[in-house]
């Protein structure tokens, strides 16, 4: 056995005598309990919400992306709400019941589409959370009709789970203008003791500094789930994955670290980029293999979600499913949850170890960047150029034996999924989408080296 098999198993041990990471025996399926027991109703897996007893489905509909309309609207919503409805009304037939919006989803509409499917369904059905969005007005003015407009798209009279919405980037200075200065983290907690908030929590995106400060108000406000970023890759790699998030924010950003400090507290956890933005549901084809190999059904993001899903702390995960067949592969994943044996949970860390090398540029697509002032599709050329890493068709040379093979899928992919006008070409380096990046990345200096390498390619040059 060598020595870092040793150090996995060790490590395994230590977590399950602090009860942070749940096996096949480690869950329960009977009644009500503490945070991490669960039961199963029909097929859906569900965890038990420490504070009301109620279930929450594992599984959680995470509504940034919805699917888009085929033609513009008259009231200017770019969603199809038809769609939506369908999604929805198959979703809670099949017990998913934790929705996930926020102001700024869907280019402001994903509240109103959200609301109005909902709103067709008893409202002791569903759960609902929304948000506390940035805003470049922090007064508590504008923050305040922030939050009361919510209930007004969401049709509610009271919203289940409240979150400031992505604390850490710009540090504790910005966290204090957005909720303390402003009086806003008073009236929220002030809104919780009179019900129109029924959980109050927050999502982390950043600098661990900000993490640990927040986390220390528990004692006093005493936060009843947190949010964070949680994945195979992103539980020890997260770090070593993206240089530009090291830089920034730190070594402890990985999930690791942010699950065990929430476990330690007994504070439910909201798992959010399970896939981290698609990426471990398109894995390179000799990943996907050995996949295959030892869990024939299972797709690449069965896989992912069942790492979320096995930590008994976990409340819900979220997945953001445009579409039918999204839902029904995670419907599957969920119905119900098979949590990862330890050989598996080792799999996992080994593909996460072969990762730290690879060329994907760590964007989860989250369009928190967007939209960008000169209209360049960040998010799309982000996807594009991932897809192509994942599938062999990033060269290094012209004089790669599938050079020909690569650099056709490559440009004939990226002009069908990207408008030119949109294109990595059209960025001058402004910045205005870097502060806005939850994951840290330098998103002008990628466009400049997707840029480059498509000149590249197109002149065919080494």
């Amino acid at each position: 056995m060598g020595q870092e098999e040793n150090k996995w198993i060790s490590r395994r041990t230590f977590l399950k005598q602090l009860g942070v990471i749940g096996s096949s025996a480690g869950f329960s399926a009977c009644g009500h309990g503490q945070a991490g027991q669960e039961t199963l109703s029909g097929q859906m897996t569900y965890r038990t919400d420490p504070k009301t007893g109620r279930q929450v489905s594992l599984l959680g509909y995470g509504c940034m992306r919805w699917p888009s309309a085929t033609s513009p609207q008259k009231d200017g919503c770019p969603i199809d709400q038809l769609a939506v409805n369908d999604l929805i009304d198959y979703a809670l037939a099949r017990g998913v019941n934790y929705f996930d919006t926020a102001p700024v989803y869907g280019q402001g509409w994903s509240e109103t589409v959200t609301g109005k499917a909902l709103k067709r369904h008893p409202r002791e059905k569903f759960f609902i959370a929304t948000k506390m969005s940035g805003a470049s007005d922090l007064s508590r003015e504008n923050m305040m009709a922030m939050y009361h407009r919510s209930f007004r798209n969401l049709q509610v009279d009271y919203i289940d789970f409240y979150l400031l919405h992505a604390i850490g980037g710009g540090g504790m200075e910005l966290f204090n203008k957005r909720f303390i200065q402003n009086g806003m983290l008073d009236f929220l907690i002030e809104e919780r003791s009179r019900g129109r908030i029924r959980h109050l929590g927050w999502s982390f995106h950043g600098d661990i500094e900000v993490f640990n400060c927040v986390l220390e108000m528990h004692d006093r406000i005493h936060w009843d789930f947190v949010q964070i970023q949680l994945n195979y890759v992103d539980w020890r790699h997260a770090s070593a994955y993206n240089a530009d998030w090291q830089k920034a924010m730190g070594d402890d950003t990985n999930a690791e670290y942010l699950y065990e400090e929430l476990a330690e507290r007994d504070i439910p956890v909201v798992v959010m980029e399970p896939l981290l933005g698609g990426r471990l549901a398109s894995v390179t084809q000799n990943v996907l293999a050995q996949m295959k190999q030892k869990r024939q059904e299972d797709s690449a993001a069965a896989w992912a979600f069942r790492f979320a899903g096995s930590f008994p702390k976990v409340l819900t995960v979220l997945s953001g499913m445009t579409y039918k067949e999204h839902l029904d592969d995670n419907l599957r994943t969920f119905s119900p949850l098979v949590p990862l044996s330890d050989e598996e949970s080792k799999f996992l860390e080994n593909v996460a170890e072969s990762m730290k090398d690879s060329q994907n540029i760590p964007c989860t697509d989250c369009k928190y960047c967007m939209p960008c002032p000169y209209g360049i599709d960040i998010p799309g050329i982000f996807l594009h150029y991932n897809k192509c890493v994942n599938h062999g068709n990033i060269s290094k040379s012209s004089l790669d034996v599938n050079y020909e093979k690569a650099r056709r899928a490559f440009l004939i992919g990226y002009d069908r999924s990207v408008p030119k006008l949109r294109q990595a070409d059209h960025c001058i380096g402004c910045g205005q989408c870097t502060s806005r990046c939850p994951q840290g990345i330098s998103i002008p200096l990628q466009m400049r080296r997707i840029d480059d390498y498509v000149e590249k390619l197109r002149q065919r040059k080494s």
